[in-house]
């Protein structure tokens, strides 16, 4: 009796040829895993980094004629001061959803994005807060606002991004679904040009008063030591599948019986 616990010859060449494309296949895994890491160091560099901003000093907006060189990451969540003259009817509101609300108003909703005719030139867009669904009509040309020239004090924002799934807006209600300046510019009517690449959150006015304000989001998904352990796991595991599969293939062949007489 042969006992032959040697693959059979029918797998052949693919027995061996699946083994090292699995051993090749750990490559992308550690290489996926090793990314997360990095992304994971660059997101914590990203927090501290707004949290840091968030601490300065309010500064006055860069002058109009330096705005087209003007970095708005780096202004990003940097407190700032604007000076200028509110255009209420030229109000956009853009709808929103809000949850972790530091007010008292939360869910389905608007911000109120109003233009603010800068006293030096230009436009910027105010996000004077939250409003709910129901209040929303209230505010729809801006509701009430200070007249003649005010000084702000607030958070700036970069220009949200559009993509291909971003709904176009609802010129009749002149209701936007991000808070891309252009778009709000677009949509708003003719304003003072040049408009800022970015749009400055106000702080709140009191505890129920609308627009609700204050309500700029600092905290980012950071979910990338989950996924790189997720993929350092895939690469752990291939090695050991690897070796119980190869064990199973190892069938030990069946004796030859001897011809009958």
């Amino acid at each position: 009796m042969v006992d032959d616990s040697r693959p059979s010859r029918r797998a052949g060449w693919s027995f061996w040829a699946f083994i090292g494309f699995m051993l090749v296949l750990m490559g992308p895994f550690v290489m996926l895993g090793i990314w997360q890491v990095e992304r994971l160091g660059e997101k914590e560099q990203l927090i501290a980094n707004v949290a840091s901003r968030m601490t300065l000093a309010p500064e006055p907006l860069p002058p109009v004629g330096e705005w087209g060189a003007f970095d708005a990451d780096a202004w990003n969540y940097r407190p700032v001061t604007a000076a200028g003259t509110f255009q209420p009817e030229q109000t956009v509101l853009v709808f929103t959803s809000l949850a972790d609300q530091r007010g008292k108003y939360s869910g389905p909703g608007y911000w109120v994005m109003t233009p603010l005719e800068l006293a030096a030139g230009g436009t910027v867009f105010i996000n004077r807060g939250f409003v709910p669904e129901e209040s929303a009509g209230a505010f729809a040309a801006g509701g009430t606002v200070a007249p003649g020239l005010v000084s702000l004090v607030g958070v700036a924002r970069a220009s949200e991004e559009i993509n291909s799934f971003t709904p176009a807006p609802d010129t009749a209600k002149r209701i936007e679904w991000v808070r891309n300046t252009e778009r709000l510019a677009s949509l708003s009517g003719p304003v003072s040009q040049p408009v800022a690449p970015i749009y400055i959150d106000l702080p709140a006015m009191g505890d129920g008063i609308l627009p609700q304000g204050g309500e700029t989001i600092v905290s980012f998904p950071n979910n990338h030591l989950g996924y790189a352990i997720t993929w350092f796991g895939f690469a752990t595991l291939v090695p050991f599948l690897l070796f119980f599969w190869a064990r199973r293939q190892r069938v030990p062949r069946l004796p030859k019986l001897p011809p009958k007489p």
